[in-house]
């Protein structure tokens, strides 16, 4: 399908590589098997196994179904999808750096990124690591070093929902000679396009947006040919961290209303958002389609056509038994971790001020991350503003 004359509505149906099975199904079918018959009529053989049908860890036609809708939907050379997030982010960091090799990470970032950086790569791999506030251009440009080979950013920060300067970064980067990683998970494919201001791989967790639907694990990382195919050789053959057909499959299907889910999911944040930012129980509130987030004019700039996603940051007056009581009695919103489903879900992220002191200070006591789903605005703000009364916060 020629994706230049169709709209991202379209394209996120139609778009990659359709496959007809021999009975002519219009949905792609389940591909469960782990061999495939190896051609003996003298075709070529991938023996590694990335661009040919061997064995089931190498991949799959599910598998390859939603590696090209993806690149379809973001305009990738080419993409690899593995079994979870993580995965996507350790096929990332670990076949790019060696040791000796600098780093530049936020330090607002995905706990799993966090303790990846802190404990195992500088530990085990003698990798040296800058954790810093990725949001701070000039901190970025100070930390450079002539061994640096990655800089990596979430956009928006995980959980702060703070936005980098992701054309500057990408400067700085590649003038020193190094890559640009962007963990893009908080906004989706469809609220920011890093791949288009020069970002070398594209990280999501497919498990949030991408899915929608809370009930498949998946991750996935878009850039250029020979980027991608070093991380499925390593993370997909030799590694093993293979997405399962089935899954594939059901994130494909996913994807399908991820356009649709992410102007609810936009439209409904930002007026649950307005709702908070003007609530007198609020301490304060960041939502990057808010004119008051410190970062908005880079919303303006890097998230389409007025999305913003619906990740929102906020913290409530009040003794953390108070907090407690208010996340007790929420009955539409769920206190759970995870992000991106089609219901909201909240959790709160305890006092960090010690451990994280590149954090933002207004959250270093606490906070509550919040995922709007896709109920109506009006229905969650009364859930929230019952829960406050009930919890005695003013």
């Amino acid at each position: 399908m020629d994706n230049k004359n169709y709209t991202v509505n379209t394209i996120a149906v139609h778009g990659g590589a359709r496959k007809d099975d021999v009975f002519g199904a219009i949905n792609e079918p389940i591909y469960m098997t782990s061999n495939y018959r190896i051609p003996t009529d003298g075709s070529p053989v991938d023996w590694a196994g990335i661009n040919s049908n061997i064995y089931c860890r190498n991949r799959n036609p599910n598998q390859m179904v939603l590696q090209d809708k993806l690149c379809a939907l973001t305009g990738a050379e080419e993409a690899v999808v593995l079994a979870s997030g993580v995965a996507a982010l350790s096929g990332v960091f670990i076949p790019f750096l060696s040791s000796g090799d600098h780093v530049i990470v936020s330090e607002v970032c995905y706990s799993a990124v966090n303790l990846l950086f802190r404990k195992y790569l500088p530990q085990k791999y003698n990798i040296e690591v800058t954790l810093l506030d990725i949001t701070d251009t000039e901190a970025v440009r100070a930390a450079m070093r002539p061994n640096t080979k990655l800089i990596h950013v979430e956009m928006p920060g995980n959980p702060t929902t703070g936005l980098a300067d992701l054309d500057e970064i990408v400067k700085i980067a590649h003038e020193g000679g190094a890559l640009v990683s962007c963990d893009a998970t908080f906004a989706g494919p469809i609220c920011i396009f890093p791949l288009k201001h020069g970002v070398d791989l594209e990280i999501h967790s497919m498990t949030k947006y991408i899915n929608g639907h809370g009930d498949s694990l998946g991750g996935c990382v878009l850039g250029r040919h020979e980027l991608i195919n070093e991380i499925k050789e390593f993370a997909m053959v030799n590694i093993g961290g293979i997405l399962s057909p089935f899954n594939a499959w059901m994130i494909s299907r996913g994807l399908c209303t991820l356009p649709l889910r992410m102007k609810q999911h936009s439209e409904v944040a930002m007026k649950v958002a307005e709702y908070l930012e003007q609530n007198p129980a609020t301490r304060f509130i960041w939502y990057p389609g808010l004119k008051s987030h410190p970062q908005h004019d880079r919303a303006l700039k890097y998230m389409s056509n007025g999305q913003y996603s619906a990740m929102i940051s906020f913290d409530l007056h009040g003794t953390d038994e108070q907090k407690m009581k208010f996340l007790d009695n929420l009955h539409l919103i769920t206190h759970a971790v995870s992000l991106g489903d089609i219901e909201s879900l909240i959790v709160y992220n305890d006092k960090n001020g010690d451990k994280m002191p590149h954090y933002p200070k207004i959250f270093q006591s606490g906070f509550f991350r919040f995922s709007v789903g896709l109920e109506s605005a009006e229905d969650i703000i009364a859930d929230i503003q019952q829960a406050i009364d009930a919890a005695g916060i003013r």
